[in-house]
C-alpha cells in the first residue's frame, strides 16, 4: 500500500486535551491533542453508534466517546470497554508547529488490495 503526507494545519487550532474532525480526501478523520502535547488520529466515527469521536471525552490517551461510554487507547485504537471494538488510527507528526498525517490509504487502493 502507497501513502501520502498531508498537512492537516497549525497544532494551535486543537486546544490540549480537544480532538477536531478533519478531511482528508475522502476520509474524515479525527485528530486529538493531548494535555501532554501529544497527537494522534483515528477514523471519525465511533464503530458501535458512529458518534463523532472528535467531541468525545479525553483523558490521557483514553478517549471516550461522546454519545455512549465506548472507551479506545488512541496510541493503538483498541477498544478498552465492552466489546472490544477498535479504531483505525492514523500516523502523526508536528513540524515546527505544523501538523502532519501519514500513511494515509486512498480509498482507491484500499479497496483494490
Amino acid at each position: 500500500m502507497t501513502s501520502a503526507e498531508v498537512l492537516l494545519g497549525s497544532i494551535d487550532q486543537i486546544p490540549k486535551g480537544e480532538g477536531r474532525t478533519f478531511r482528508v480526501a475522502d476520509l474524515e478523520i479525527a485528530v486529538f491533542h493531548t494535555a501532554e502535547g501529544a497527537v494522534y488520529a483515528t477514523q471519525a466515527f465511533c464503530p458501535h453508534r458512529q458518534g463523532p469521536l472528535a467531541d468525545g471525552l479525553l483523558g490521557g490517551t483514553t478517549l471516550m466517546c461522546p454519545l455512549h461510554d465506548r472507551t479506545f487507547d488512541l496510541r493503538s485504537g483498541c477498544g478498552t470497554s465492552h466489546e472490544q471494538l477498535g479504531l483505525a488510527t492514523y500516523q502523526t507528526r508536528v513540524s515546527d508547529g505544523e501538523i502532519w498525517l501519514y500513511s494515509v490509504p486512498s480509498p482507491a487502493r484500499e479497496a483494490a488490495e
